[in-house]
């Protein structure tokens, strides 16, 4: 009888550049049908990251060449202390913040722009916009998140500010077809976006499986140059974020700068040629 055993393929850091946080694991205004977060279905849990975490790691990484920190999680925006986090983090380096919209609106983003003048650094939006057409958008998310969204993205661009929207590719559609469609929407609210202003990702199915072994082919995942802090530790990737498989230590003092290729969610990243969750700075200059 032949057995196939292979051993998961490495990847080591290449340098901590991308901090991401991990505001809340559990708070979010949405559920969306392909999120790959596991929420509580009958009870809201208390999980917000406590600031005191965020200065440690700040303070552990000081000899890093961080050049983003992102605040993400389920929602990022029902953080109680986030105005107060984003200026802690702007103090540091650019801050992209991963959100679905709903908590924008003219006043917020008003807000936003006092907050980024008030620093050297910049504030960066990623704003998660699944598909152009609002029917299916909102069939993904729910009703009333693809206008929310589309508020969103026209007060931060009022107040100069250049959003990434970021599309999981739910119905696996053409990246052109994509880009056209979001081309046509943003051109009625005077935002001419580029192929830099989108970043599709492919859909993580959770029920997926691992066919075969994972092979690196010469990507660049996102624990190659970045780790995720939690309220429970230091993880690989926001995918793996409080997953045993991507623990990689306590704090930013004794955490681990290696990581096994060996879950389906590595899988996914892998075959997406680049990047999930940080953003590509070289398609800017």
């Amino acid at each position: 009888m032949k057995t196939t055993i292979y051993q998961s393929e490495v990847i080591n850091m290449k340098a901590l550049n991308n901090l991401f946080i991990e505001m809340t694991a559990k708070n979010c205004n949405q559920h969306c049908k392909h999120c790959y977060i596991d929420f509580p279905k009958y009870k809201k849990e208390v999980d917000f990251i406590d600031v005191d975490i965020i200065k440690q790691a700040l303070n552990d990484t000081m000899k890093d060449d961080i050049h983003c920190i992102y605040l993400t999680g389920a929602e990022p925006m029902t953080h109680p202390d986030f105005n107060a986090i984003l200026r802690l983090c702007l103090r540091r380096c650019d801050v992209c913040i991963c959100t679905n919209g709903s908590f924008i609106n003219e006043k917020k983003a008003r807000f936003l722009k006092k907050v980024e003048e008030e620093s050297t650094n910049e504030i960066i939006f990623k704003i998660s916009i699944d598909h152009y057409d609002e029917v299916k958008n909102d069939d993904i998310r729910y009703r009333g998140a693809y206008r929310q969204a589309v508020f969103a993205v026209k007060h931060l661009i009022k107040y100069s500010f250049n959003p990434i929207i970021t599309v999981t590719n739910y119905y696996n559609l053409p990246e052109k077809e994509i880009y056209e469609g979001f081309k046509e929407i943003f051109a009625r609210n005077n935002f001419e976006i580029e192929k830099s202003n989108l970043q599709i990702i492919p859909w993580h199915d959770k029920n997926s499986k691992i066919e075969s072994e994972i092979c690196n082919n010469d990507c660049y995942p996102d624990c190659a140059s970045g780790r995720i802090l939690t309220s429970s530790g230091v993880y690989a990737c926001p995918f793996l974020a409080n997953d045993y498989r991507g623990r990689c230590g306590s704090t930013f003092l004794d955490y681990n700068k290696k990581c096994l290729l060996e879950t389906n969610f590595c899988n996914t990243c892998i075959k997406s040629k680049s990047p999930l969750f940080s953003v590509d700075f070289s398609k800017f200059v």
